[in-house]
């Protein structure tokens, strides 16, 4: 059991000092995922701020059988983070670099992550084709839906939803 998964257990038991710490282990991580997404310090540090305050209400529906500590509290941020992006109506990245808009490649995450379990996730990454992994990049870091992604790519909807689909396939398959 990781020391996240061991923290949340606690967090479940309604241990303060567990929710502190587990800040302290995730925080820096979790706010690179924000930040990804929003692009907006403060606004990452708000979807931070919101993503733990989740944590602390439903630190008891973690299940380990499911998936890992570290990947529910990525999931509870981006949906944070993406609840932010819509109440502000974000606009969608233009890639023009003279504007602040640059899209976010799998190298970059090293930047999100630097746990054992991100490093394994760079390596499964690394190993997709290209369509793939700018499918799953575009829709879980820049937080994308598929109708934007499709726009974006200039692609069949279908196609880009195959792509990331196989994507995440092959993605599980890698880290089990």
């Amino acid at each position: 059991m990781s020391d996240a998964a061991a923290l949340l257990l606690r967090i479940a038991g309604e241990d303060r000092t567990a929710l502190q710490a587990l800040y302290k282990l995730q925080s820096v991580r979790l706010f690179g995922v924000a930040m990804a997404i929003l692009r907006d310090r403060d606004a990452a540090a708000d979807a931070v701020h919101d993503g733990f305050v989740n944590v602390a209400r439903r630190a008891a529906q973690f299940d380990a059988e499911r998936g890992t500590a570290e990947g529910w509290l990525g999931s509870i941020i981006r949906h944070a983070a993406l609840d932010i992006a819509r109440r502000r109506g974000r606009e969608i990245p233009t890639d023009d670099a003279t504007l602040g808009d640059t899209p976010v490649e799998a190298a970059q995450l090293d930047s999100i992550t630097a746990s054992e379990e991100g490093a394994r996730l760079r390596a499964c990454l690394a190993d997709l084709p290209e369509k793939n992994r700018q499918g799953i990049v575009l829709a879980f870091v820049h937080g994308l839906s598929h109708p934007q992604i499709a726009a974006r790519l200039e692609l069949p909807l279908g196609t880009v939803k195959a792509w990331i689909r196989r994507g995440l396939l092959t993605l599980r398959e890698c880290l089990a």
